[in-house]
């Protein structure tokens, strides 16, 4: 499993003209599923995206969790962090997982975001959206899960 996780100050998601899920301080969250993927990775990056210290302290480190300001978390599904260009011009995403499975693990990694009290939006699984994101710093860190499959 795959995240690029990003501080923001504000981001929204647009479909088909109108803004379904939006939030002021907190994270976005691009989430991939991969080939093999299974629970336990969701549960590594939920883990880790609720209480990684990106957040500054009042000596401007970075030191607090998301949990730690009271942020939101707007997650978006995004098979294309699976994406492979290192040959030719068209990537290639034969180790995203199939739409299925992405799907029951993306709503699992929310569902469990939420149980450790993450006020949580998201995007429309599959579907063409416009996501506008405000990062802060600009701080962008980029998630791999052990892959425990």
């Amino acid at each position: 499993m795959r995240a690029i996780i990003q501080r923001v100050t504000s981001a929204s998601v647009t479909v088909e003209g109108e803004v379904i899920s939006r939030i002021d301080l907190g994270l976005v969250v691009l989430l991939g599923v991969g080939v093999g993927d299974s629970e336990r990775d969701a549960e590594w990056i939920a883990e880790k995206t609720a209480n990684l210290r990106i957040f500054e302290d009042a000596d401007e480190k970075m030191n607090l969790s998301l949990l730690d300001v009271h942020g939101s978390a707007l997650v978006v599904s995004q098979f294309t962090l699976y994406g492979d260009a290192r040959k030719g011009r068209r990537p290639s995403f034969t180790e995203a997982a199939s739409p299925a499975e992405a799907d029951k693990l993306y709503k699992r990694y929310v569902e469990l975001l939420e149980s450790k009290g993450v006020c949580t939006q998201t995007g429309i699984f599959q579907a063409r959206m416009l996501v506008s994101i405000e990062n802060d710093g600009p701080v962008t860190i980029l998630l791999n899960s052990p892959n425990y499959t």
